[in-house]
């Protein structure tokens, strides 16, 4: 039990003391009501926080319900899909591959992938494992990934084919901007090199092992699972993310194509085995490895700076003064302490997963919502804890500072609205209409039926919407499914007065950076 003086714990304490480390101490006592006044406060549906200290699950827990206005509660088994956390699963499927000597960490991907193209010649030649997994492509943010956000229609292979178009933002490994396409490309080479599908060899060779046997890889086998969270989001209030919480459709999420980028679900319970084996570098809790000590230390080795912005007034203490990505992971410092650390995001779930290897320390926080300042505020109040530092409501500052950014984006809408030149369009609905496509997105169809104008984007099932005049040949599209990110579409005209190029930009200064609206340029189709 959580603070019961145990022998073995005693020895560890005292070996820790005498090499100059610091004993673990118990969670926090009053953990299990600090947690519910958040999820009280906050407005979240349900969460999941798991800890482990020095190799033991002290804390498993699940508060509140899986879905608003149901009563099924969340416990310690059920399952939240864990987004990005879910590239340090992906890794590991590599270091597994790169223990049985099948696959090197600086190994070309054309070693493993002959098809595999970027849109730059020398920058296909030169890409290795290692940088399909630290965000330095020269990629820009998000790049590509409409693919499959918010779903796709696309195969793995065919996401990866698209690569070759993507326009780079960068030089290649000249700085850091995070990505989620190039998972795909690992997970595209597991399957190569293993003959199985990234779920397969997840499941089989990662997460069995691991001991993790409710997590699951793909949709099918969630949703065979009665013991799982609903998505909640606020869509009401203006943008999303602001407003009242609403229950989302879980079949309407990431399209499975990304699943190496971020498609694993997992319990408390199951977290706390992954925590176990990643503080343990590798080692099972009952004898031998899921991979080696070599691979993790690979893992948690800095590759590449991340840029810090420093955060203002109360948040200043959080702000780190080093930030890098390596292999799946964060690595920053806080309070003097290096941490561990990786957020993931689904639309309707986030996670957070902690770790502290000076300490032996990790945990988890799960949440079937959005409403991420619970995660931030609750991770610092528990890095707080175990690194002696004095109690604070970092909950309350993180909220505080999160209603500031939206009322700076209420703001930027109202003001966008009122400087909307009063104009008309160039052109009729029907002069519009065509089929336009993007090399990388694919194929959208503008229609228009008794002056009312249509936008579909055809590789995205049900992304389809309502075009009203903004400005100029500036049109708003609302989609038909409000949890999807509104978005302007501006129709470029070329000299004989017809459509040349379209593009498009979100609405909300919020807006997630996977919608990728501004990287999409769209030229008609010649019919054949």
């Amino acid at each position: 039990m959580p603070g019961r003086i145990h022998p073995l714990r005693s020895a560890v304490a005292l070996a820790l003391a005498l090499s100059g480390g610091v004993a673990c101490a118990a969670p926090p006592e009053n953990l299990d009501a600090r947690v519910e006044q958040v999820i009280h406060d906050i407005g979240i549906p349900g969460m999941a926080v798991t800890i482990v200290e020095d190799g033991k699950v002290v804390h498993a827990k699940g508060y509140g319900v899986r879905r608003l206005g149901s009563p099924e509660p969340v416990d310690a088994d059920t399952i939240f899909p864990t987004g990005s956390t879910g590239k340090a699963i992906t890794t590991a499927a590599l270091a597994v591959l790169v223990d049985e000597g099948k696959i090197g960490w600086d190994d070309k991907v054309t070693d493993h992938l002959p098809g595999f193209q970027m849109y730059d010649p020398w920058v296909t030649r030169e890409m290795t494992i290692r940088d399909l997994l630290v965000h330095r492509s020269g990629l820009g943010l998000g790049a590509g990934d409409l693919m499959f956000v918010p779903r796709s229609s696309l195969s793995r292979a065919e996401t990866v084919r698209r690569l070759r178009y993507i326009k780079p933002a960068t030089s290649f490994r000249s700085g850091y901007a995070y990505d989620n396409v190039l998972y795909v490309v690992a997970g595209q080479l597991i399957e190569a090199v293993s003959g199985k599908t990234w779920e397969q060899f997840v499941r089989e060779r990662v997460l069995r092992p691991a001991g993790m046997n409710v997590s699951t890889t793909d949709d099918a086998s969630r949703f065979a699972t009665a013991n799982r969270v609903q998505p909640h989001a606020r869509m009401d209030g203006g943008m999303r993310g602001v407003g009242t919480q609403e229950v989302l459709d879980e079949r309407r999420s990431l399209g499975s194509n990304a699943a190496p980028a971020g498609g694993v679900s997992s319990s408390a319970h199951d977290m706390g085995r992954w925590l176990s084996i990643q503080l343990a570098h590798g080692a099972l809790p009952e004898g031998g490895r899921l991979f080696s000590e070599e691979s993790s230390e690979q893992m948690w080795t800095p590759q590449v700076l991340m840029p810090i912005h420093g955060y203002p007034g109360p948040l200043a203490a959080t702000t780190p003064q080093f930030s890098a990505y390596a292999l799946g992971w964060d690595v920053r410092d806080y309070r003097g302490v290096k941490v561990i650390e990786h957020g993931g995001a689904v639309f309707g779930v986030q996670t957070m997963v902690v770790l502290i290897p000076e300490k032996n320390i990790g945990f988890s926080l799960q949440i079937n919502s959005e409403d991420g300042v619970a995660l931030r505020g609750l991770q610092y109040e528990l890095l707080d804890h175990y690194l002696d530092a004095p109690k604070h409501d970092w909950v309350s500052d993180f909220a505080a500072f999160r209603a500031g950014n939206v009322d700076k984006a209420k703001a930027a809408l109202r003001e966008a609205k009122v400087d909307a030149k009063p104009s008309r369009p160039s052109l009729t609905p029907a002069q519009y209409a065509g089929r336009y496509s993007d090399p990388w997105y694919g194929p959208i169809d503008i229609t228009a039926d008794k002056g009312r104008m249509r936008i579909d984007f055809k590789q995205t099932p049900d992304m389809a919407g309502t075009l009203s005049h903004w400005q100029y040949d500036t049109f708003k599209v609302a989609w038909d499914d409000r949890s999807l990110e509104p978005a302007y579409v501006t129709f470029n005209l070329g000299a004989e007065g017809k459509v040349e190029r379209v593009t498009m930009k979100p609405v909300s200064p919020l807006a997630d950076f996977s919608y990728d609206y501004q990287d999409l340029l769209f030229t008609p189709v010649t019919a054949k």
